[in-house]
């Protein structure tokens, strides 16, 4: 694959559509707003619908009636990308990728975001990888605090990060191979993406899914020169980006020769995943990205996230072999947050509002999972760092209900996630601790590994006084 640099990074100025709204959806998602018949199911699941100033069905009511001031709402940046209304409308309307298709419009219009911390943030992220290839997750905080005055925001947690060795200070620097040699595959060889943050702020949960999987024979291939797939900024900002970024790094997985690819960031697993299902539908779009990219993606790639990765590859049985510490009675709440599942046409989950592959994962190692009512939620995302008040809020209400239901502990699958979990706990002031520990660092205990290579001491609140207690060899 030859090396272009001028791939674009920053999202395009978008030329502005005028018009009716209805059909400017049309037009650039492919969406019929005229399908909702306003039965709010949508405004009923947002977690963030009571800091909107209108509700994602008074959004779409808006478009119905040309209302051009939903341009100027609150509720299209403070959308958390989560997926709940486009999961649950019984018309199949993409009520999240609208939400994005008016911020871009709005952009294109010259109307100032409602919401400037969020188009901030998505401006910043955008030119971090434009720098770097990948986030430089030090730098995106730091643009933050120093761009909208607040110096000082997040201190204590960055100072956690810091002392648990959390933070890289300086970026890497990575762009595609000018080339792509083919490996040899083996029966389990799996290419992984790990995602930005796997390599910074949640380097415990990378060292712990390689532990997990040498136990398992898993042989993990990271992708070389791999890129950041634009998590939700691309997506928000523009429609051809967010495919190009995912399609460029699985380009490069399928000219390796392999058929499949682990993504255990659910922000990743969720932009792989869209823009593999966009190359599908409409092959057209792989080719319009060649001219691009060097090279024309053929769509042989399957998507998984880690869960699907370790149930399909291993399973339960395997699992249960490589314990060395049953962790019988171990109450633990299994959190797959808002992207692992939805929207289900898109992922393919069974059950995506209450999903159990965790739940059976994690029973081979003696653990009691709970039954509770938060583990699809979205933890608000990249809000924590552009509305952190409404993140905490979100927040709160899942560990809340994690520690009514019972649980000892947490288990989560998503680096965003455990930020704002874990990282974030202390600045919600609960009355309880809760450890919050990645699925593979639960694993890795369990199988025998060091603390070191689990990662327990990376976390912020201490899961080894719980873990001690129930382990049994």
């Amino acid at each position: 694959m030859a090396e272009d640099k001028t791939i674009p990074i920053v999202a395009e100025a978008q030329p502005a559509h005028g018009g009716p709204l209805a059909h400017l959806i049309e037009s650039s998602i492919g969406q019929n707003a005229f399908m909702c018949n306003q039965c709010a199911k949508c405004s009923s699941g947002c977690p963030v619908v009571d800091h909107m100033d209108r509700m994602p069905n008074q959004v779409i009511r808006s478009i119905q009636l040309d209302d051009q001031s939903v341009l100027e709402s609150t509720a299209i940046w403070l959308c958390a990308s989560c997926q709940t209304c486009t999961a649950r409308c019984p018309q199949g309307i993409d009520v999240a990728g609208i939400m994005d298709a008016l911020k871009i419009e709005a952009k294109a219009r010259g109307i100032a975001p409602s919401v400037p911390t969020v188009d901030l943030f998505n401006r910043l992220f955008l030119g971090n990888i434009n720098l770097f290839g990948r986030l430089y997750e030090l730098g995106l905080m730091a643009g933050m605090n120093v761009m909208t005055g607040k110096p000082f925001n997040s201190l204590a947690m960055g100072i956690g990060m810091v002392k648990r060795g959390k933070l890289v200070f300086l970026p890497s620097v990575t762009s595609p191979p000018k080339t792509v040699q083919p490996i040899a595959v083996k029966e389990n060889t799996v290419a992984y993406y790990p995602g930005c943050s796997l390599h910074s702020t949640a380097r415990e949960y990378d060292r712990s899914i390689r532990a997990v999987a040498g136990s398992l024979g898993l042989e993990l291939v990271e992708p070389p020169g791999w890129t950041c797939c634009g998590s939700s900024p691309a997506h928000s900002s523009d429609h051809k980006l967010a495919t190009l970024l995912p399609i460029r790094n699985l380009s490069v997985v399928e000219q390796m020769g392999l058929d499949t690819v682990t993504a255990p960031c659910s922000a990743c697993f969720a932009r792989l995943n869209a823009a593999a299902h966009v190359v599908a539908e409409d092959p057209q779009a792989a080719h319009g990205l060649e001219s691009v990219t060097g090279y024309d993606y053929r769509g042989s790639v399957k998507v998984k996230n880690l869960v699907d990765t370790l149930t399909e590859r291993a399973g339960p049985e395997k699992i249960a072999a490589c314990t060395q510490k049953r962790l019988t009675g171990l109450k633990v709440a299994c959190y797959y947050g808002c992207l692992m599942t939805r929207p289900p046409q898109l992922t393919g989950a069974e059950n995506p509002e209450y999903p159990m592959q965790t739940e059976r994962l994690l029973g081979a190692l003696g653990v009691d999972p709970i039954d509770w009512s938060y583990k699809t939620d979205c933890c608000g995302g990249s809000l924590g760092l552009t509305q952190t008040p409404v993140a905490l809020e979100m927040t709160r209400k899942i560990l809340q209900n994690a520690h009514d239901c019972g649980a000892d502990l947490v288990v989560t699958m998503c680096p965003l996630c455990h930020v704002n979990l874990d990282a974030r706990q202390s600045e919600i002031h609960l009355d309880f601790d809760m450890p919050v520990l990645y699925l593979t660092q639960l694993m890795a205990w369990a199988f025998g590994h060091e603390e070191r290579i689990a990662g327990l001491d990376k976390n912020f609140v201490d899961a080894r006084p719980v873990l001690s207690r129930f382990s049994a060899k």
